[in-house]
């Protein structure tokens, strides 16, 4: 038996930040949010280029299907596997050079042939620089990350595996919103560090299920 945590969208945004997130977005679409955790750092794997080296502790997912979060465990990246052979479109945060090339050793299916679509590689391709995660959901969603990376890594050596869970799944839930909040209103928002102030990002994504976004995913396929 495969085991998993499930969340609901309300108990994530809840335990986030005391309110309830409503999603506008049709639960049918073929969609996941993804995001992994890792057991190792690039130091001590010896350099940024050993991403399969790094390993995978929790993979972190929203899949749109069901409208439910849930924290699948290394043992258990079959069922993320399973998911992806339905071939959805996988939305991340830095996802095409971080979390899928992580993936890479646990998966049968290669992973160059996932349908990605990279927030971050969005946004850099507009300002010309890479801007993390947090930056960007505390400018556009007024609320940042809950910790960093090596607060992962540390709950997973200690054994805090729902700190761990937790955590991944916060990362998971600012991703699904800076997504929404793009499509919905064309624009993402981030503070410069170079005394620019607030810095707009203007996009033109579309949630699927509009003509417009038919016609762009159908190059995916």
């Amino acid at each position: 038996m495969v085991r998993v945590a499930i969340f609901s969208s309300r108990q994530i945004a809840d335990s986030a930040r005391g309110g309830q997130v409503k999603s506008a977005t049709p639960n049918y679409m073929n969609i996941i949010v993804l995001d992994i955790e890792t057991k190792f750092t690039f130091d001590e794997v010896g350099g940024r280029d050993k991403y399969e080296a790094l390993g995978v502790t929790v993979a972190g997912v929203y899949d749109y299907a069901t409208s439910k979060y849930e924290a699948i465990e290394e043992k258990d990246i079959a069922k993320l596997e399973e998911r992806m052979a339905s071939k959805p479109l996988v939305i991340g945060f830095n996802i095409k050079k971080f979390d899928l090339p992580v993936l890479k050793p646990y998966l049968k299916i290669e992973v160059s042939t996932v349908q990605a679509f990279d927030i971050m590689e969005e946004i850099q391709n507009v300002v010309g620089h890479r801007i993390g995660l947090d930056a960007v959901a505390k400018a556009t969603l007024g609320a940042g990350k809950s910790g960093d990376g090596l607060d992962a890594i540390r709950y997973y050596r200690s054994g805090e595996i729902d700190k761990l869970k937790k955590y991944c799944l916060d990362d998971v839930r600012l991703t699904k919103e800076l997504y929404e909040y793009g499509c919905k209103n064309k624009k993402l928002f981030f503070d410069s560090k170079f005394g620019k102030g607030r810095v707009t990002v203007n996009l033109n994504w579309e949630m699927p299920g509009t003509e417009e976004s038919r016609e762009q995913l159908s190059l995916f396929s």
